[in-house]
């Protein structure tokens, strides 16, 4: 078995950047497991079996990508998933602040586990799931940074169809 990261997040839903990423990691790493993390204080905007879903249908059952879904604790998703690495996307500076208190937190409760960091390309690096999902409520013209699938299940989601 090759080495398997984590790619953590909400992917409500996924864009272009985050494909970048998985493309990119998939440089680095044998498998990435795409873990849609199940946050009770969020609302997001599709169901986890969407977003499970959008995910299967964009990246078309690559035979190196795994989708999964968690509740509770990253760290011990991650031990249960029988890997020791963390992948994340940085944009700004503004990213780094937040994942590097996250990254020593992680580091806190699980020594064993390493946080990789892959910097955003340059082409994502204004893109985030929050700003997307504005934009396309307000009408936005957005299907050049997300899959066409995705494009259009937003439109459905906020009724522009």
């Amino acid at each position: 078995m090759g080495k398997i990261a984590i790619y953590p997040g909400s992917f409500d839903p996924i864009t272009n950047g985050h494909l970048d990423l998985i493309n990119r990691g998939l440089k680095v790493f044998d498998e990435i497991i795409v873990a849609i993390a199940v946050n009770p204080i969020k609302q997001p905007l599709f169901t986890i079996e969407e977003r499970v879903e959008l995910i299967r249908e964009v990246l078309n059952e690559h035979p190196r990508v795994k989708i999964d879904h968690f509740t509770g604790l990253l760290v011990d998703y991650v031990r249960q998933q029988g890997t020791n690495v963390i992948l994340r996307g940085l944009r700004a500076v503004s990213d780094f602040d937040y994942e590097f208190q996250l990254a020593l937190m992680n580091r806190r409760l699980a020594p064993e586990i390493e946080t990789v960091f892959l910097m955003t390309s340059l082409k994502w690096v204004f893109l985030s799931s929050s700003i997307l999902k504005e934009a396309v409520s307000l009408g936005g013209v957005v299907q050049d940074i997300v899959p066409p699938v995705v494009f259009q299940r937003l439109r459905e989601k906020f009724g522009l169809e």
